[in-house]
């Protein structure tokens, strides 16, 4: 019996230490991220919570888009490679996202980085900013960001968003 319980706690540790090693704001934005994906390639979206602006990850084909299985154990290995591919295609999207991305400690919501503000003791959204009259520069101004910018797909409404 207290084998039994020794091999369940050890059990459970193991997975309470591997939760801890995915960091928050990932399981967070996996949460937030919206799938866009097709048949043929994987895309994902995450819209900020302040401004509404819609943000897509890079689009990346499926290595088996336009090929047809030509057997039932094809189909099976297609799906199984489908789904591997779209798990690596969603952590991608959610490191690109945590870069363009940042969670108000005020507010909790996850806003981009033209409404989000570096103030002088607390960076925040620029709602909250307005609000507790705290005063600082907006993250999306800086060229740090314009980097991070240049990878990325923002639309509203249909067009681009720089």
């Amino acid at each position: 019996m207290l084998g039994a319980e020794i091999h369940q706690y050890q059990q459970e540790n193991h997975m309470n230490e591997r939760k801890e090693e995915e960091p928050a704001v990932q399981r967070l934005l996996n949460d937030l991220l919206t799938d866009c994906s097709t048949e043929e390639q994987f895309q994902f979206s995450l819209i900020c919570q302040e401004c509404g602006r819609e943000w897509k990850s890079p689009a990346i084909s499926f290595s088996k888009a336009g090929s047809v299985p030509v057997t039932e154990g094809k189909k099976v290995v297609y799906s199984a490679l489908y789904q591997l591919e779209k798990a690596d295609a969603r952590k991608r999207a959610m490191l690109q996202a945590g870069k363009q991305f940042s969670r108000c400690p005020i507010c909790h919501r996850w806003v981009c980085d033209d409404c989000f503000m570096v103030c002088d003791d607390l960076d925040m959204c620029r709602r909250c900013a307005e609000k507790l009259n705290e005063q600082g520069s907006i993250v999306g101004v800086t060229s740090e960001s314009e980097e991070m910018n240049q990878d990325k797909v923002l639309i509203k409404g249909g067009k681009q968003w720089d």
